[in-house]
């Protein structure tokens, strides 16, 4: 069998050595990439031929890339880099894994012109000095060919290695068993959809409600149909901490496959939570685990792919026993692993690793999404940018003299951008060149700083040159996706106080993230609140052709009790008139049926005020609220009050910890109230939302796109948290006149019997 490998896989296996050493970062945009290449090419003759595809053959390997450019009248093949900052400060070992990718593909493209020798050529282009920096060395074929097969002896054991690996683990999962001795209702129609969409290359959406087991009811389909459709990887997706854990475990009950090795499995955790030297840069000289990081790698690697699976603290173990660092280990094995859970943005991010990797490497890959309501908002997130003007004064004060006169000069333009803006928020149709132009200089300015002052640890100073560069990537695809917004600051625009936030707002992610869908054989968006899913397919970008199953409830209408209290409106002029209704009709339901409630509103503001009204009318009746960044250990205080056996009503907000992601089975949790449609505050930034989204898609849509889905959205979860299982028992109270309408009742989920008070 012929294992096929990337160039630069196999030459970041063979020939990375030494320290890791992130000081030379961070690279330049994608965009000044692309000019970059564009820049040199420019200058090369007419027959200069550019992005050229080569393959070759050591014995059952298979080694692919694509050459950036070869010019035939100097018989010389170049490997281009972009670069910003000071060239002399590139690491060594940076440099020579840019050789050992430009001789591996000198020796491709002698093999496929049959040459007998060539000039081979690494090519630094500045993004910011717009100057190259050539280095040629002049080869035979001869002396590329015994490179190339030194290269490829060091990796072929290895690849072999991954040959048996993936031979074995396609036997077992086309023989793995379901898990459990049943299917639930409503499982298996969601397991066979995720199966077919796998085999009919497309993407699906899923509407399941919670209790049909949707963790391995999506994961036991799509590793059963990996083996027949060629899939090299799953990446399982989630919003959340506890969707990870959900998925690990869901895995784990895969016996024999996980514990025996054939299949193995990682978890990706934030780079700030598997540091293990908090505060100290990546490079050798700061920290003892990148020392020699490249040399103990292949140690770590092996050791790290017998265990099979490599949840968080497994991984640790491992690299602290071969003294590297976690969280770098776990990046490289995501190159070796066939099953990878981790955070929605190492897929969806604008940098994302397993999209890179994928796309890169050619891998064939399907991707489940869990609790897929929640991309929307975590992608505009992802896609957005805000830098405020404080930061900068702040910064000036302690930054070093080398930066002074940079930063100042970032100060006037900035200024410029709002000095004759009149109202506290504005949005432009721009963002202006002059400001985007002096963000690039003092982005550069900065990072040749660092890199000629590795010691300095100023950490204020390494956030905002992130920042300014993270909101220059999205400045140069700025468009009808996204909002340009200024919000000042300060009363008196005179005063030195004075000062604004800028914000690149991401609106309609789709077009970031259609890449993301066409990089999957199958993608698969599972939650318990996708209707419509029209709205959801348009947003995120998903291809037309995407299919939609809504999975039917295993509950019975029995079970929960809905009703709707269309006489008390909760609009913002009449909440004042609504507190003493909503306090009673909660006292009574209590006395009717003591016991645990959750009680949701839509700000704190409002949540206190009911409370106070409440505590004030019915002081007997135990209540304990959501307060503002709760802590974990308050946050775990307020779900203890739900104990079987307690009775009472916590007060919670709409959308937050306690409203989704939550598991109160049985008494623990026996009602809710909603006091609320969900509908986010009507503002300016939120008008500008509804003005964008009628503009990409209809006019009749801004309103329900903006307000209504996500809003509704967030009810239908937090109601189903009050049934989680086949004999729990409910009743759900929707307070507001509005949900008597019909466009609003069609929103909510089709299994509930609803009636009005």
């Amino acid at each position: 069998m012929t294992y096929t490998v990337a160039v630069r896989t196999l030459c970041e296996f063979t020939a990375k050595r030494g320290d890791l050493d992130l000081r030379f970062t961070p690279s330049p945009t994608a965009q000044e990439g692309i000019e970059g290449h564009a820049a040199v090419r420019a200058g090369r003759g007419p027959g200069y031929r550019s992005e050229i595809s080569l393959t070759g053959q050591f014995t059952e390997l298979r080694i692919r890339g694509r050459a950036d450019g070869y010019d035939p009248d100097l018989n010389q093949l170049e490997e281009i880099k972009t670069f910003r900052g000071d060239l002399d400060a590139m690491p060594a070992n940076h440099r020579a894994l840019h050789w050992a990718q430009a001789k591996i593909y000198a020796h491709l493209l002698c093999q496929d012109l049959g040459l007998d020798e060539i000039k081979v050529a690494l090519v630094y282009y500045d993004v910011i000095q717009h100057k190259e920096t050539s280095m040629v060395q002049e080869c035979s074929a001869a002396m590329l060919e015994d490179y190339f097969q030194r290269q490829c002896r060091l990796f072929i054991d290895w690849a072999r290695q991954e040959v048996a690996h993936r031979a074995s683990r396609d036997q077992k999962l086309e023989a793995l068993p379901f898990p459990h001795a049943s299917f639930r209702r409503g499982q298996r129609p969601l397991s066979e959809s995720v199966y077919k969409a796998a085999r009919q290359n497309r993407c699906l959406m899923v509407q399941a409600p919670t209790g049909i087991g949707k963790t391995v009811g999506t994961l036991f389909p799509l590793l059963k149909a990996a083996p027949g459709v060629g899939l090299d990887k799953v990446f399982f997706l989630t919003a959340k901490t506890s969707g990870r854990q959900l998925a690990l475990d869901a895995l784990a009950a895969l016996d024999p496959i996980p514990s025996d090795g054939s299949l193995r499995i990682l978890e990706l955790t934030a780079r700030e939570k598997t540091c293990e030297y908090p505060g100290q840069a990546c490079h050798g000289e700061a920290c003892p685990l990148a020392q020699g990081f490249y040399d103990r790698l292949p140690a770590a690697r092996q050791a790290a792919v017998a265990a099979g699976t490599l949840h968080r603290s497994m991984l640790r173990d491992i690299a602290l026993q071969h003294q590297v660092c976690p969280y770098w280990l776990g990046q490289d094995l995501t190159r070796w692993s066939d099953v990878i859970v981790g955070d929605y943005n190492y897929f969806f991010d604008g940098s994302a690793l397993l999209y890179s990797l994928a796309t890169n490497n050619q891998w064939t890959v399907g991707v489940l999404v869990d609790e897929a309501h929640n991309l929307l908002e975590r992608a505009r997130k992802m896609y957005s940018c805000e830098l405020n003007e404080y930061d900068l004064k702040s910064l000036r004060r302690t930054a070093p003299p080398a930066l002074k006169k940079t930063l100042t000069s970032l100060a006037r333009c900035w200024r410029d951008t709002w000095r004759d803006q009149t109202a506290s928020y504005q949005a432009y149709d721009q963002v202006p060149i002059k400001f985007q132009g002096a963000l690039l200089r003092t982005g550069s300015a900065i990072t040749e700083y660092l890199a000629a002052h590795p010691q300095d640890t100023n950490s204020a100073l390494q956030r905002f040159q992130f920042d300014i560069l993270h909101f220059s990537r999205l400045a140069e695809v700025f468009g009808g996706h996204s909002l340009f917004d200024i919000t000042l600051r300060g009363d008196d625009k005179a005063s030195d106080a004075a000062s604004s936030v800028v914000c690149l707002r991401n609106v309609v992610p789709a077009p970031f993230l259609t890449p993301r869908f066409a990089a999957s054989r199958a993608t698969t968006l599972f939650s318990a609140t996708l209707n419509p899913w029209t709205f959801y397919r348009e947003t995120l970008g998903l291809p037309d052709n995407t299919a939609w199953v809504d999975v039917e409830s295993p509950f019975e209408a029995s079970q929960l009790h809905v009703r709707i209290v269309p006489q008390i409106s909760t609009r913002y002029q009449h909440r004042a008139r609504s507190l003493s209704p909503i306090a009673d009709l909660m006292a009574r339901q209590y006395r009717d049926l003591p016991g645990n409630y959750l009680s949701y509103f839509s700000s704190f503001e409002y949540l206190q005020q009911v409370l106070d009204e409440f505590v004030q009318r019915y002081p007997q009746i135990p209540v304990w609220k959501q307060a503002r960044n709760m802590s974990e250990t308050a946050k775990c205080e307020f779900l203890e009050r739900f104990k079987l056996g307690g009775a009472g009503i916590g007060f919670a907000v709409l959308g937050g910890a306690f409203a989704e992601g939550i598991d109160l089975p049985g008494q623990q949790l026996i009602g809710a109230f909603v006091s609320t449609l969900g509908l986010a505050q009507t503002n300016p930034v939120n008008e500008g939302l509804r003005g964008r989204m009628a503009a990409a898609f209809g006019h009749d849509k801004g309103y329900d796109y903006t307000y209504l889905y996500p809003g509704i959205q967030k009810v239908v979860q937090a109601a189903g948290r009050v049934i989680r299982s086949h004999s729990d028992q409910g009743v759900v109270y929707l307070i507001d006149d509005r949900y008597a309408q019909a466009r609003v009742r069609r929103l909510l989920p089709a299994w509930w019997h609803v009636q009005s008070e």
